[in-house]
């Protein structure tokens, strides 16, 4: 649920995209860089299988696979299959808690305790945190997971509902210091909650009719209470609880717990769509855009030490030059890191376990630097 990084700091047969045809007398095109890096995050870094979507800023799109989709039949990954985007749902709650202000129903330097009376009390005051310190992890509200998720396997199948993630977070200790930067999924519980008091609907009827349907997101959905399985094709998930572990198969497990901050399911390709549909301002009126792009210094959020995170979203330094605007997100089985550029040019990688060493965490970075740069 948590941005790659994070998450490593708390825890420690192949297809492609077509190429033109050549003549027996030709040279052999170049192989595909995106190829080539999505090869190596299987067979260098031993994630059971990858796959990638790339869209160009007018549309087209290709999408890739390596490795292999299910390791106990050995099929391969399908192409642009469905994996849990984990805490990319944070983008969509955002979006949505942005679309209210934009409505004049919420307003972002407003305390929550305007909204959910009450209910922030211990390692936090609803009276002093913000909206925006909400989405932008500066509320310094504790993190939920660091004490939930001992032993996942454990877990792996049981429901929660939300109150029990916000009072497991409350019940801490060692909260970190309000006003600074901290990633916490906790914010994006409490995010969903006020949509949910705003709007009297669930927050996940609200992202599928603000979000979903209007983008034509056909891969794209909320489990419901008591899925635990994934629709449609999709490449199995693996998950150890120690690095060098044989793979245990966690496809099918109960997502309850990211809930506005990390269940959403989709395809690589649907991500894309919602990037691009986002920065060319298609979700949310300019002033609310702007909102979401004005960041904080957010050191910790990926490997370059360069990241600043806004209101849901993060930039991402490329090595061509510029910035790209990315999430990203991680749970047991599956890791995605995707970006969009600043000209609509969309990229996502995912693999089918969570890293377990820095260079893993790299060589994902890279990845998607070259998807996007190539």
């Amino acid at each position: 649920m948590k941005a790659v990084v994070v998450t490593l700091a708390t825890a420690l047969a192949l297809t492609g995209a077509p190429l033109s045809p050549a003549s027996a007398t030709t040279t052999p095109p170049p192989r595909d860089a995106v190829q080539k890096v999505l090869d190596g995050l299987v067979r260098e870094d031993g994630f059971p299988g990858a796959l990638a979507s790339v869209r160009q800023a007018d549309g087209r799109t290709r999408n890739l696979t390596s490795g292999v989709g299910d390791l106990r039949t050995g099929a391969r990954v399908p192409v642009d299959g469905k994996v849990r985007i984990a805490s990319n749902t944070k983008m969509f709650t955002a979006v949505v808690v942005l679309q209210l202000v934009g409505e004049g129903k919420v307003a972002l330097d407003e305390p929550v305790e305007t909204y959910l009376p009450g209910l922030v009390r211990g390692a936090g005051d609803g009276r002093t945190i913000t909206v925006r310190q909400l989405l932008q992890h500066t509320s310094g509200l504790p993190d939920y997971d660091d004490v939930m998720i001992t032993d996942y396997f454990a877990i792996q199948h049981r429901y929660y509902e939300p109150r029990e993630m916000l009072d497991a977070a409350l019940a801490r200790t060692d909260a970190p210091e309000h006003g600074t930067w901290n990633y916490s999924n906790t914010n994006y519980i409490l995010a969903g909650l006020l949509v949910q008091k705003v709007t009297g609907r669930p927050i996940s009827e609200e992202i599928t009719d603000r979000i979903i349907k209007p983008l034509g997101l056909r891969d794209t959905y909320w489990p419901g209470v008591g899925d635990q399985e994934i629709r449609g094709a999709h490449p199995h998930g693996y998950h150890v609880a120690q690095p060098g572990d044989e793979w245990t198969d966690v496809t099918t497990m109960d997502p309850s717990m990211g809930w506005a901050a990390g269940q959403l399911i989709a395809s690589p390709s649907d991500l894309n769509r919602f990037l691009t549909a986002l920065i060319k301002g298609r979700l949310l009126a300019p002033a609310q855009l702007r909102e979401m792009q004005t960041t904080v210094d957010a050191p910790e959020y990926d490997t370059s030490g360069t990241a600043k995170y806004g209101l849901g979203i993060a930039t991402f330094d490329l090595s061509c030059g510029g910035v790209a605007w990315q999430h990203g997100g991680n749970a047991p089985g599956y890791t995605t890191v995707d970006a969009v550029t600043t000209t609509g040019k969309s990229a996502t990688i995912a693999v089918t376990a969570l890293p377990t060493a820095l260079p893993q965490v790299e060589h994902l970075e890279n990845a998607l630097d070259t998807a996007l740069c190539k």
